[in-house]
């Protein structure tokens, strides 16, 4: 399953295993979600070794980092045009038959582009095409997917589940490109694409192989006129959603775009080629590995830790343009993976936890149709700012806006929540910390 909430209300009778919530691993004792999880990760690393040779084969095909974006752009549009619609859909039926449908037909766009690639009738047209229905099938497939979470595991291991889904996600990652990279040079990248699309059958089989007596039941939402409508009212009441969302949207649209920023660095600034592009993958996921596995062990997901790492995420991608060697490069594409993932974990889990159930795929849907649906605007520009000025500028300008972005938020939480920042230069005492408007009149 590519890429975890969705109503839930009582556990079911026989889930006992919520009686210890603690460790980094603890949903993987519920049998639904191991299931889950197995798929996912078969999956996952079909999915990265789709993504790396489509953007490597695009390149090939065309010698242009723009067109690298133009089929990012493609993929994600589907989600900005219609992602909404998915999340009302995602609240209406069961997700568990949804995503059947969904990974059954992700699976054959898999297939196809590997019969077309086998064949030797690929064209750049063919992958657009193709992008564009995977992105389609995604409107219903990430809203249902990360609203099923929370009917396998319950309210008590939501959050350690969200951080596994992204382990699980990164580990994933850290396998594709390396296989990826041998394929393409081995075979080419016909078989890449090949197994992408039998790697569906994986999570399809988990998928029938539940228990649904075990999963927690779910709210169903009667079909209604209004109901896109309600989701976006009900966000923007909301500062602890709308902030999230808003702070994640820049750093998907600018921040996010690392098929372009890694195909114009291995292939015009270090002269690399397919391997070098996937050795830079796989120190991204390491990065992003470890980032997932210390969010699963955190018990709470504070906005203070959202804002300070999508400003960190900045700072380091605006550092990273500017790296003389490829080594000093390679060495920050950890931290980067690390720190962007942690924005994303702790946006994810904040809007999760603060969504009501009924109301979860819409807002969740619109979380994904901000973060996912936002490159096909910004793929295009950076893909142009990186053809007409240079892949550095292209990465730092991804990175100043994401910071910018992060500080804004920041800001804008520290006006609605009506706090200040403090400085507190006793040992033992935090430094730097947000108090409340009226303590500090107390103190004062």
């Amino acid at each position: 399953m590519s890429t975890g909430s969705g109503a839930d209300s009582a556990p079911a009778p026989t889930s006992t295993h919520e009686s210890k919530t603690g460790g980094t691993f603890s949903s993987l004792k519920i049998r639904n979600y191991r299931l889950f999880a197995t798929g996912a990760v078969i999956s996952n690393t079909g999915t990265w070794m789709s993504r790396i040779t489509q953007d490597w084969l695009v390149l090939s095909l065309t010698g242009s980092a723009a067109a690298v974006g133009i089929t990012t752009a493609l993929q994600f549009l589907p989600m900005l045009l219609f992602g909404l619609y998915g999340g009302v859909i995602a609240d209406r039926l069961p997700k568990r038959r949804l995503l059947l449908i969904s990974q059954a037909a992700l699976g054959l766009c898999g297939v196809a582009l590997a019969v077309l690639t086998l064949s030797g009738a690929v064209e750049v047209w063919h992958v657009y095409l193709i992008a564009f229905l995977l992105g389609m099938v995604t409107v219903v497939d990430n809203p249902a997917r990360q609203s099923f979470v929370s009917e396998m595991v319950g309210p008590a291991q939501l959050r350690n589940a969200v951080s596994l889904n992204s382990a699980n996600f990164q580990s994933a990652r850290l396998i594709g490109p390396a296989v990826a990279g041998v394929l393409i040079t081995t075979v080419g990248s016909g078989w890449a694409f090949m197994f992408n699309g039998l790697s569906f059958i994986a999570p399809l089989v988990c998928l029938l192989m539940m228990r649904t007596s075990e999963l927690h039941a779910s709210v169903t939402v009667k079909r209604a006129k209004g109901q896109l409508r309600e989701g976006l009212r009900y966000v923007s009441g909301k500062p602890e959603l709308i902030w999230p969302i808003v702070l994640v949207g820049f750093v998907g649209t600018f921040g996010f775009n690392f098929p372009i920023f890694l195909t114009a660095f291995a292939d015009e600034i270090f002269d690399g080629g397919a391997g070098m592009y996937s050795f830079f993958n796989i120190l991204m996921a390491a990065g992003s590995l470890a980032g997932a596995l210390l969010a699963a062990r955190r018990r709470s997901s504070r906005l203070r830790m959202l804002v300070a790492a999508g400003t960190l995420f900045g700072a380091l991608e605006i550092v990273a343009s500017l790296s003389p060697s490829v080594w000093l490069f390679s060495l920050l594409l950890v931290p980067i993976g690390m720190i962007g993932l942690t924005t994303n974990i702790s946006a994810n889990t904040s809007v999760q936890m603060a969504a009501d159930p009924e109301m979860r795929g819409r807002v969740m849907s619109l979380y994904m149709m901000v973060f996912a649906g936002g490159t096909p605007v910004g793929a295009p520009i950076v893909g142009w700012i990186s053809d007409v000025y240079g892949a550095r500028t292209g990465m730092a300008a991804g990175g100043a806006i994401s910071m910018l972005a992060a500080l804004g938020v920041g800001f804008a939480l520290t006006r609605v929540g009506g706090l200040r920042l403090k400085l507190d230069l006793r040992p033992g005492r935090p430094h730097v910390r947000f108090v409340p408007r009226e303590q500090l009149a107390t103190a004062a």
